[in-house]
C-alpha cells in the first residue's frame, strides 16, 4: 500500500466549480488519517511536507549529537503523531536518522579525541551480541513488565546521573587490569574549561555486561540502545559524560548501518521521507558536534537526565497501558 494517497495535477480537466483551475492546484499529500491533523498541516505540498520534515530532523539531529540518542527519539514521535506517518516508515526513518547522525558528529568526535574507539569497540560486541537475543526472545517474552520494568531502570539511572552531576571528571577510579591490558584509558581538550581531561576506565566487564543489557532491551522492546549505553558507561565505567556521548554516537551508528539492510529489503524506508530525514540529521549532526566541546558537562548531563526520565516515563505509560499484547 502506498505510503501517500497523492493527488497529481491533470492537463485535460477543466476548471472546477469554485474556479480554479486544476493544474494550479497544489499537489496535495494526504496519510489514511489526515482527517485527524491539525488544520495546517491537512493537505501538504511535497516541497511543504520536505521543510516541515527536514526541520523536524535538524532539531532530532542536534539533541541526538550532543546526547548520543540518535535522533530517533524526536523523529519517531514527530513523524506519528504530528503528520500521522505509519509507524513503520517512521522507524524506517528513524533509522536512517542515526546513521546521519552518526556520521555527521563521529568525524568531529574522534578527531576531538572524545570518542574512545577502543571502548566503543570493546562494547560493541557485548551491544551487537545482546541485539541479537533480544530479537530472538522478542517473540517469546511479553512486553508489558519489560517495559515497566526497563522504564524503573532507566528512570534509577536518571536520578543516580543527577546525584552524580558535581562528581570531578577524570578523578580516580578502582584499577582495572582488562582496561590496562586493551589501554582504554584517554583523554580528551575540553573547550569549555579550557584543559585537558585524563580520564581511566573502570569495570570494564560490568560495562561489557550492561551493553549486552541494553542490546537485548534494543532487541525486545524496539528503542533506541542510546539512552542505556550512555548512563553504562557515564555510571559503570566512570567515563566522562561528553566521552560516554560522544562515543555513543559512534557505536549506534555501526548498530544502525548493520539493520539499515533489512528495514530498506522490507521495503520500510521511503525516499520521500528519508530524504529530508537524512538531510536535516546530517546538518544538525554536524552542528552539534560544534557545540559539544564548548557546552559545560553538568548541562550535557542535566539534559540527558531530562530526556532519560521522559523516556523513562513513556516506557512505563507502555507497560500500564498495555492491553491485549499491545501498548494503549
Amino acid at each position: 500500500m502506498p505510503m501517500f494517497n497523492v493527488v497529481r495535477r491533470s492537463r485535460t480537466l477543466p476548471a472546477t466549480a469554485d474556479g480554479v483551475d486544476e493544474q494550479r492546484r497544489p499537489v496535495q499529500i494526504r496519510t489514511p488519517a489526515a482527517a485527524t491533523l491539525p488544520a495546517v498541516l491537512q493537505h501538504l505540498t511535497v516541497l511543504q511536507f520536505v521543510l516541515v520534515t527536514f526541520g523536524i530532523s535538524l532539531a532530532a539531529g542536534l539533541v541526538g549529537s550532543l546526547l548520543g540518542l540518535g535522533g530517533g527519539i524526536i523523529i519517531v514521535p514527530a513523524l506519528t503523531l504530528l503528520l500521522r506517518i505509519d509507524i513503520r516508515f517512521a522507524i524506517g526513518a528513524s533509522i536512517v536518522s542515526v546513521i546521519a547522525t552518526s556520521s555527521g558528529a563521529a568525524a568531529a568526535y574522534v578527531r576531538e579525541h572524545m570518542s574512545n574507539l577502543r571502548v566503543a569497540m570493546f562494547l560493541e560486541t557485548g551491544t551487537t551480541t545482546g541485539a541479537l537475543t533480544g530479537a530472538f526472545l522478542a517473540g517469546h517474552i511479553g512486553g508489558r513488565w519489560l517495559f515497566v520494568i526497563f522504564g524503573a531502570m532507566m528512570a534509577y539511572s536518571a536520578i543516580e546521573m543527577f546525584r552524580h552531576r558535581h562528581d570531578e571528571e577524570g578523578g580516580a577510579v578502582a584499577p582495572d587490569r582488562t582496561a590496562d591490558r586493551l589501554r582504554l584509558h584517554s583523554s580528551y581538550f575540553d573547550q569549555a574549561t579550557g584543559r585537558e581531561i585524563a580520564y581511566r576506565v573502570t569495570h570494564s566487564w560490568l560495562g561489557l555486561a550492561l551493553m549486552y543489557v541494553a542490546g537485548c532491551v534494543s532487541g525486545l522492546l524496539g528503542i533506541g540502545s542510546g539512552a542505556l549505553k550512555v548512563p553504562s558507561m557515564d555510571l559503570a565505567m566512570r567515563l566522562p559524560i561528553k566521552v560516554s556521548t560522544a562515543t555513543s554516537n559512534f557505536m549506534i551508528g555501526v548498530t544502525a548501518a548493520a539493520s539499515a539492510g533489512v528495514y530498506f529489503a522490507r521495503g520500510d524506508i521511503n525516499p520521500l521521507i528519508a530524504a529530508p530525514v537524512a538531510a536535516g540529521v546530517l546538518l544538525g549532526a554536524t552542528g552539534g558536534s560544534l557545540l559539544l566541546g564548548r557546552i559545560e558537562s553538568r548541562w550535557i548531563r542535566i539534559a540527558f537526565v531530562l530526556v532519560l526520565l521522559w523516556i523513562s516515563g513513556q516506557m512505563l505509560w507502555r507497560g500500564i497501558s498495555w492491553h491485549g499484547g499491545r501498548a494503549g
